[in-house]
């Protein structure tokens, strides 16, 4: 009986095998890569679509935003507040990505973003538009989830009119 009991506890104790399976597997460099920019890509549309929970989805909760000329902007729910005000005074603003790229650390448990984008907006109506560069930090969170930690935004040239 006190074999079968400490068999027993030993299979309790054990992950189950779709945990086992999840501590064991390690995603591709190449998956990691396109999953993270599909993350981008729903926060783009979040952007776009004027939804501030969208547009932050994939941000840590101790993420930090950071632009030329401002203050770096510091937690997901500042960050959430910031987006749904910019949204009220422009509606306007829409944002087209030009080219990405990920470079995935070797261990597969950190990655960078970087792109290119364009930045469409109105000033007295009249449309505005220039080029930046983005740049952001991933890591899994304690969950396995991809999260911006870190992000940066860099104008290549000033706003002009369309």
């Amino acid at each position: 009986m006190l074999k079968y009991l400490a068999s027993l506890l030993l299979l309790i104790s054990l992950p189950s095998p779709a945990t086992r399976a999840a501590i064991h597997y390690q995603a591709s460099q190449s998956s990691i890569a396109s999953l993270i920019k599909a993350e981008v890509a729903d926060e783009i549309a979040g952007i776009n679509g004027k939804d501030a929970a969208k547009a932050t989805a994939h941000e840590a909760e101790d993420t930090i935003a950071m632009e030329s000329g401002r203050p770096p902007i510091i937690g997901k729910q500042v960050y959430e507040q910031g987006l749904a005000m910019v949204f009220k005074h422009q509606p306007e603003w829409r944002l087209r990505m030009v080219d990405e790229s990920v470079d995935v650390a070797k261990a597969g448990d950190m990655a960078v973003y970087r792109s290119t984008y364009d930045e469409d907006s109105a000033r007295d109506g009249v449309p505005y538009t220039h080029r930046g560069n983005f740049i952001a930090g991933f890591k899994r969170d304690p969950a396995g989830i991809w999260r911006i930690h870190w992000s940066v935004v860099a104008w290549q040239s000033p706003s002009h009119k369309k």
